[in-house]
């Protein structure tokens, strides 16, 4: 039986009556609750001035019962992230490896061109791939780059030449006149062959270099004084005479001496020391006022012009003293080498007057032309070299280190001035002061701002800012710019000859490749100038020289070791015998 199941009373349901804070589940409410908050927020804006103005950092909460907040929450804000530049980009390591493999595919690219289009002519015409005789015929081009190839390891192309240099005849002339001109024969064939000599030591070399030498022989006969004559037929001995008649050129005559004397060296023929010192004494007995030789002599040996100048006509003149002594230690030659220089830096030195930029300029009749030759522009690296091997008081090593590197700059700067990257062969600056009264002026200020005179540097300038303008329009591939970037790079070690030796072959790519070869320029401040149909033999002996040894990481060549001729043509240093100096009367 299912249990009984009781009634159970349920009482109706009672809603409770509702509380104050329910009310927030309700619309009513909510609008209630943002009317207070937005009043709250009215009320602090307008108290806000008895109580503080709002701190960064905290929240000043007023309470309507006191008179001053109480109540202060430090809240942290967010500090601001420093604004800092980017990092700049990594730095391309510089390869100079590359570069100077750069210089050397430069230089075959040249010599590939004379070999296929214009050997065995002197030189090529790179516009046209044609060719000219302007040396004697004897190609030039080839002889004079010997040395290079060697020391840029191409030794292939050096052994094929070495066999036309073993059938050439230094008596048959196949150019236009069966003359030879001394100076520039010398330099470039004679050089070559005994720089060629001395690093490979092949004898037929060194024969070669003996036959021409005794061929110009009969130049040294053509003045009662000594001095050389301009030209010499190297078959029957005959002189001629150059645009300059009879008279004689310091360069010409003063830049025999470091290929003769080796040549004597290395054969023991004493006339071949005789003849050259010959033109030495001659010089030395003139003894010029302040070192300065004139630019041409008589045939007599006596100065014959008031002009002074270390550019054209003079300027190896002045290169060889200082390089007899380095060759062969001629104290002679050493000691005119400094009182020259000293009048150089006196006489022909000076500070052009807005970029203060240092020049050497020439005198006629004792009055500045204020005009720089890229011929002058060597004496920079010469001033370098002496400052490097000479033993020099420490006030004057100072004063030729300034004048090597402000003459460096402005050469430099030549360059990148014009529209092409090439610098022009002359330069007409605006008269400047004597950089010597400039000097004296500044030590007498107490070194002020401590750069010396002349060795500000500065960018680029546009025309009208420069100080100078182009007394000539050409560009000639020449050497002498980067000749001095390259001593001063390896007495030095800043690294900054270099890479503005880098911007001169740049523009020089840029500019003066040819299809054929390379040509000179003849508007540089043109950024796309127009060329002319030359390739000058220097080019490749001088100018890709010295570019390739100053991108060169080692020491292959040291200026302790070697002295590079006028041509760029190094020769061992060496010293004299007791029997040589007996056999040559060599007194120092």
């Amino acid at each position: 039986m299912a249990p009984r199941m009781l009634p159970i009373h349920i009482p109706p349901t009672v809603s409770p009556k509702p509380s104050s804070w329910s009310a927030f589940g309700r619309p009513q409410a909510r609008w209630l609750f943002l009317i207070c908050v937005l009043t709250s927020l009215a009320l602090y804006w307008l108290w806000s001035p008895y109580y503080g103005p709002l701190e960064p950092g905290s929240i000043n909460i007023p309470l309507p019962w006191k008179s001053e907040p109480v109540v202060s929450l430090e809240v942290p804000l967010p500090s601001p992230v420093p604004e800092y530049p980017p990092p700049p980009p990594p730095k391309p390591q510089v390869s100079w490896e590359k570069r100077k493999e750069e210089v050397r595919d430069a230089f075959v690219h040249a010599l590939s061109g004379y070999m296929q289009h214009a050997f065995p002519y002197d030189e090529l015409l790179p516009l046209n791939g044609g060719k000219t005789n302007n040396f004697n015929g004897w190609s030039v081009t080839l002889i004079d780059a010997l040395d290079t190839m060697w020391m840029m390891g191409l030794k292939e192309e050096f052994y094929d030449a070495v066999g036309v240099v073993a059938a050439q005849n230094f008596t048959v002339n196949t150019g236009g006149s069966p003359y030879a001109p001394f100076f520039e024969t010398t330099i470039r064939y004679l050089g070559g062959l005994l720089s060629a000599y001395a690093l490979s030591k092949e004898p037929v070399l060194l024969s070669r270099a003996d036959d021409l030498g005794r061929a110009l022989l009969p130049a040294f006969n053509a003045t009662p004084s000594g001095l050389p004559g301009y030209a010499v037929n190297t078959q029957n001995g005959e002189i001629t005479y150059g645009w300059m008649g009879d008279s004689v050129l310091l360069a010409e005559a003063a830049s025999c001496q470091l290929e003769y004397k080796y040549l004597a060296k290395l054969t023991g023929r004493a006339e071949y020391y005789e003849k050259a010192e010959t033109v030495m004494e001659v010089l030395y007995n003139a003894d010029p006022p302040d070192g300065l030789f004139a630019v041409t002599w008589s045939p007599g040996g006596q100065p014959y012009s008031a002009h002074m100048s270390v550019g054209a006509s003079a300027d190896s003149g002045y290169e060889y003293l200082l390089k007899q002594w380095l060759l062969n230690g001629d104290t002679k030659a050493h000691d005119q080498y400094l009182k020259s220089i000293d009048g150089i830096l006196k006489n022909l030195f000076f500070v052009s007057p807005t970029r203060g930029l240092l020049y050497v300029t020439d005198t006629h009749m004792g009055y500045p032309t204020h005009n720089l030759e890229h011929l002058s522009c060597f004496l920079a690296g010469l001033l370098a070299l002496g400052t490097h091997t000479l033993h020099l008081p420490a006030h004057v090593a100072e004063r030729h280190q300034w004048a090597a590197e402000g003459l460096a700059y402005t050469c430099y700067i030549s360059y990148v001035d014009q529209g092409s990257g090439v610098g022009p062969d002359g330069l007409l600056m605006e008269e400047g002061k004597k950089w010597v009264d400039e000097l004296e002026l500044w030590e007498m200020t107490g070194r002020e701002g401590g750069v010396p005179p002349g060795l500000k540097e500065g960018g680029p300038k546009a025309k009208g800012e420069r100080d100078y303008t182009n007394s000539s329009q050409n560009y000639l591939l020449r050497p002498e710019t980067v000749e001095s970037l390259f001593i001063l790079w390896k007495t030095t070690g800043d690294a900054k000859w270099r890479e503005r030796g880098y911007e001169i072959f740049k523009a020089i790519m840029r500019v003066s490749k040819t299809h054929f070869g390379f040509a000179s320029i003849s508007a540089v401040d043109r950024i796309i100038p127009p060329k002319s149909n030359e390739m000058p033999s220097y080019f490749l002996a001088e100018t890709l020289k010295y570019l390739y040894l100053l991108f060169e990481e080692g020491n292959s060549y040291p200026l302790e070791k070697w002295v590079f001729n006028t041509e760029a043509h190094p020769l061992p240093i060496f010293t004299w015998n007791k029997w040589e100096k007996e056999l040559y009367n060599i007194t120092y």
